[in-house]
């Protein structure tokens, strides 16, 4: 029988994760402290790397990665010694039949964690969570992508020159078929960023093995566009959270729903932006390939792709269309100008023009499929009850948006809707709070990556409990049943959980009893 995968690599990183799990949090946060300026110093090198690996600009990196990533380090200087220090439970909480036991709740390492990389973010999606659970107390075995791999090999420099202990940090080879593999390692915990595709299968390995996970999978998010709402905020911010990073964003802007009332001046706020757009290249052809499906996909089910003035009129007030989407009051849609979404032949096969859909029906595709590509579509709605209601249809919670200008209708629409982020005026940016919380619902996932619960997610907690004194009736009864420890039992029971003040005084007298007789 062959040994598990990455048998060598697990057993160093156990041998350094022992006695590195046994220092003080204070002590494991020191390469944290220096891997902060080294993300300055070093700068260069990772924008570099990045560029090459998946062409991102410089500009855009350092904004939602090194930015982000910097601010997360310092967030677990700040917070994760008193986060993770040993929390004594209040003795008034402490039920009488447990008198004399004092109750101490523990955050302990897994042991070694796996972490499955992710490309699109390459540092902040990988440092973020090697640096949560190595402070945790962990060892850390990281595959990263296979389309990061210049990256990866800078930030596993920055995490050796910091000072994290040799072995601690065991970087597997960045290949396809590293992510199943690790699967089938002794590891004690997985994070996983990547597909629900892919996240469903190793769930169910993962699950065989009784092997726990955390999984940022896929989004399919989505925007509300209240009738209150500053309209041309909500065009940038929609365009902003389509284009991003070229759609390549697991929390990207795919369904935006605008009020009726609203729609037109909506529509005409974005045109320009779209009109604008050139063809941009994407990682895997595999991303153009669906986003051109998706697009022929929502087309056929009569939405207009916008492109400047050549999708035709927009009508005023979209009339309503059997199974709850809309058409335009033209008998006949404008055509499909499908040669304007992808960019054959420009930048490669795997070049899109960013898109819009207008009029997208809620059954399209688009509305229930997560894509990796600078698409989405635009819904009108008449109520909030019918946004919410339409919205709750895809399987994807990851992250929504909401644009009003009453931020409790806001957050009461958050209330409704099943997303692991709700940000209301903004789109993206304010999901890397390192304070917060980051994770999905349904199939975007389970588990949470980021802020305090992303840390103690790093960890499993163990209660201790010394009992003090020798008072010890339940042990009684291993000798044979004890009359007198039913009455201590039911003496108990009235006393602290009974109806009226004759049933406490009643349970007082016969607890004494029963204590008089086992004595």
């Amino acid at each position: 029988m062959s040994p598990p995968p990455f048998a060598a690599e697990l057993a160093a990183c156990r041998a350094a994760q022992e006695p590195w799990s046994r220092l003080a949090v204070r002590d494991r946060l020191r390469p944290v402290r220096e891997l902060r300026p080294l993300l300055v110093e070093r700068a260069d090198d990772l924008l570099a790397a990045v560029e090459a690996d998946i062409g991102r600009p410089p500009a855009e990196v350092l904004a939602t990665d090194l930015l982000p990533t910097a601010a997360a380090l310092k967030f677990l200087e700040q917070e994760a010694a008193r986060l993770l220090k040993p929390r004594r439970v209040p003795g008034r909480l402490r039920p009488l039949w447990l008198f004399g036991c004092r109750d101490t709740a523990h955050r302990r390492p897994w042991g070694v964690v796996a972490v499955i990389g992710t490309w699109n973010y390459p540092i902040f999606l990988n440092v973020v969570q090697i640096a949560q659970a190595l402070v945790a107390g962990n060892g850390v075995l990281w595959k990263p992508s296979e389309h990061a791999v210049r990256t990866a090999r800078v930030t596993a420099d920055l995490f050796r020159a910091a000072g994290f202990p040799p072995g601690l940090l065991a970087t597997l080879p960045a290949t396809r078929e590293g992510g199943p593999l690790v699967t089938e390692a002794e590891v004690d915990h997985v994070v996983f960023t990547g597909s629900d595709a892919v996240g469903r299968k190793l769930a169910a390995r993962l699950g065989e093995r009784l092997v726990p996970s955390t999984l940022e999978l896929s989004g399919c998010d989505a925007m509300f566009v209240l009738e209150d709402a500053d309209i041309g905020l909500a065009a940038k911010a929609a365009w902003f959270g389509v284009t991003l990073n070229r759609g390549q964003t697991c929390i990207a802007v795919r369904r935006v729903f605008v009020h009726r009332s609203r729609y037109a001046a909506f529509a005409d706020a974005l045109r320009p932006l779209a009109a604008g757009a050139s063809p941009v290249p994407l990682v895997t052809p595999g991303q153009a390939e669906q986003m051109d499906r998706l697009v022929e996909d929502g087309v056929g089910r009569g939405a207009r792709v916008m492109a400047g003035e050549e999708e035709g009129p927009l009508p005023l007030t979209p009339s309503p269309k059997k199974g709850g989407g809309t058409e335009p009051d033209c008998p006949v849609p404008p055509p499909f100008l499908g040669e304007g979404v992808r960019g054959r032949g420009l930048l490669g096969a795997s070049s899109v023009t960013p898109t819009v859909l207008l009029d997208l029906p809620p059954d399209a595709a688009l509305c229930r499929e997560a894509a990796f590509a600078p698409v989405a579509g635009v819904i009108p709605f008449d109520s909030v009850d019918d946004a919410v209601s339409l919205a709750g249809r895809c399987p994807f919670g990851l992250a929504a948006s909401v644009f009003t200008a009453d931020p409790r209708a806001a957050e009461a629409i958050a209330a409704r809707v099943p997303a692991g982020h709700v940000t209301v005026n903004d789109v993206l940016a304010p999901t890397a709070h390192p304070a917060t919380p980051f994770g999905g619902r349904g199939a975007s996932g389970w588990g949470v990556t980021q802020g305090v619960e992303g840390l103690l997610a790093m960890t499993t907690p163990q209660a201790v409990t010394v009992r003090r004194g020798r008072f010890r009736p339940h042990l009684d009864e291993a000798a044979g049943p004890d009359p007198a420890t039913a009455d201590v039992l039911r003496g108990l029971l009235r006393a602290t959980h009974g109806r009226r003040w004759r049933d406490w005084f009643g349970g007082v007298r016969q607890l004494v009893r029963g204590v008089r007789r086992k004595r």
